[in-house]
């Protein structure tokens, strides 16, 4: 019983970080990288699509990325959504493509950023920390149910307390990483 509640907690756990990997992918740094563009959704015959399902994107240039829609008249509505994304990206329709040139970041956009991405890795460790919550609720449950002893419960917590610093941590790295990507020149 202890073990399984350990397992969920730590899939649990491991999933925040992963959505958290996810999340910083979308979050600009000084380089061209698709995954910006990932939660930019395009009106498609009056459907909210996501833009890679109506399009192909490529980094051809460091500095550049490329929109090539299935449909010629969707490229209108890509500018729009691009321009409404607050990516602080200026596209460059033309009759085949969307061009996007990706600008080096300014000093003060870079440290907006990095409070954005020190946020998101704030949210990382309240999620954490309420999946070890639910565990040692389930811990307790199962000791006041008499399905574990009191030792077991002892120790399970002391087991999700140290899951909860492993993955704490971790999102701290991932945090630090991406810091040092968005302030790199």
């Amino acid at each position: 019983m202890v073990k399984q509640i350990l397992t969920d907690a730590e899939n649990k756990m491991k999933k925040s970080i992963a959505a958290l990997k996810h999340h910083y992918s979308t979050v600009r740094s000084g380089k061209a990288n698709v995954q910006m563009l990932d939660d930019i959704k395009v009106d498609y015959y009056g459907t909210p699509t996501p833009l890679k399902q109506v399009s192909s994107i490529s980094t051809p240039e460091a500095q550049l990325i490329v929109v090539q829609p299935w449909e010629k008249p969707l490229i209108g509505e890509i500018v729009k959504a691009i321009q409404k994304s607050n990516l602080g990206l200026n596209p460059q329709p033309d009759a085949q493509v969307v061009r996007i040139p990706v600008p080096a970041l300014s000093e003060e956009r870079r440290k907006e950023l990095v409070k954005v991405v020190k946020k998101m890795a704030e949210e990382n460790k309240i999620a954490v920390r309420n999946i070890r919550r639910d565990g040692i609720e389930h811990l307790k449950k199962a000791e006041k149910d008499k399905e574990i002893s009191e030792d077991e419960l002892a120790d399970g917590e002391t087991k999700i307390q140290d899951l909860t610093n492993k993955y704490v941590e971790e999102t701290d790295s991932v945090a630090e990483a991406k810091e040092a990507e968005v302030m790199a020149v």
